[in-house]
């Protein structure tokens, strides 16, 4: 989540918990805490860290519950010796630290981008996606809370705003879940009867709503992607097919850097030619055909893929334009399948057809064989 919401949520839960007299520092000392888990991104920038190490990196250590468990205790027992207000009410400053580190991680988690909670088992990072990285409706009631208690300081009813805030974002937490739990019901009715149906899929609400969802599912020969509006969607959802490079993807699939994306994203990504370079794009975060995170990991010397040092890529993305259809698309919608929204779900009999065409180009590709993307440069 963003930085302010793990900012209010931090400095919400640590003020709850501690004496009405000291509510104020738990605030500030809950707001620092909160945020702190976010800053292993400083060490990295120093580090000169390639894109792909510094992309899969972030939310781990710093992010792991068997790391910030510890570390909670190792402050609190710091600034006990030190005396003050945690030495005066100890239970109490625990639990304020605790929930302050603990909660950055797990709300993380909520989003698609991926939190690695177990670090250093080597567990595929958890992304429960049901929350967008930026959600007012959740924010909003932390903001409240925090600012009543910040100016109502040792007054009752600083107490009662914490509770109260916290309650309604948990609730909306809830709310995520249940209706991405809707979403993928109606993903399971539309593709039953596609052979379709075991393939690996993910669903994500779009920005800044729980209202209208994203979902992609995995093909052979690339991936579908559909909306669902909770509130003007009936019958079954429409997809969108499109390609992505397999051949190409699987003669670079031994690349460091390549299986450390594929573990990242659990293989939620799509392989194009730019030119002469190998872009994989992170298919859980943006919408065709603008992705948050572009990364050439090969170049093409005429005769074969040679590895190069991931490098991030980035495209013009129109978000106003984006943003004005997304407001539209939840409220409306789609009028039905046609030629400019691209194929709809593919059959069984297309299905088993495309299945050994990746097979094929990369038998190819492994041996020499010029992908097949570059015919249509």
């Amino acid at each position: 989540m963003d930085s302010l919401t793990q900012i209010l949520l931090g400095g919400s839960v640590a003020a709850a918990c501690v004496p009405a007299g000291h509510r104020r520092a738990a605030l500030g000392a809950g707001a620092v805490l909160g945020t702190l888990p976010d800053l292993d991104s400083v060490p990295m920038w120093l580090l000169d860290l390639d894109p792909v190490t510094h992309m899969t990196w972030h939310r781990g250590p710093s992010h792991s519950l068997l790391v910030l468990a510890p570390l909670a205790w190792l402050l609190w027992a710091w600034y006990r010796r030190r005396g003050g207000r945690v030495a005066e009410a100890p239970r109490a400053w625990l639990a304020a630290i605790a929930l302050a580190l603990l909660t950055h991680p797990l709300l993380d988690a909520f989003t698609v981008y991926g939190t690695q909670l177990f670090w250093p088992l080597p567990l595929p990072p958890a992304m429960w996606s049901s929350l967008f990285i930026i959600d007012p409706l959740y924010t909003l009631p932390l903001l409240l809370a925090f600012a009543w208690a910040l100016a109502a300081g040792a007054r009752p009813s600083a107490r009662t705003a914490l509770a109260l805030g916290l309650a309604l974002s948990t609730a909306y937490l809830g709310w995520s879940l249940a209706a991405k739990a809707l979403v993928e019901r109606e993903v399971e009715r539309s593709l039953a009867g596609t052979g379709l149906e075991q393939a690996p899929r993910f669903s994500v609400p779009m920005p800044f709503n729980t209202l209208l969802w994203r979902v992609v599912v995995m093909t052979p020969s690339g991936f579908l992607e559909g909306e669902r509006s909770l509130v003007a969607d009936r019958g079954p959802m429409q997809f969108r097919s499109y390609p992505s490079d397999a051949a190409a993807l699987a003669a670079v699939a031994d690349y460091p850097a390549v299986a450390r994306l594929r573990w990242f994203n659990r293989g939620f990504m799509k392989a194009q030619l730019r030119e002469d370079r190998l872009v994989l794009s992170d298919l859980r975060m943006g919408a065709e055909p603008d992705y948050s995170f572009n990364f050439a990991v090969a170049r093409w010397d005429g005769e074969r893929w040679r590895e190069i040092r991931p490098e991030r890529l980035a495209w013009p993305w129109q978000a106003r334009r984006r943003l004005a259809w997304m407001w539209q698309r939840i409220w409306t919608a789609p009028a039905g399948p046609s030629a400019a929204q691209g194929r709809a779900v593919p059959t069984d009999r297309a299905v088993e057809r495309n299945r050994a065409a990746p097979v094929a180009q990369a038998a190819a590709a492994k041996s020499g064989g010029t992908p097949a993307s570059s015919a249509s440069k």
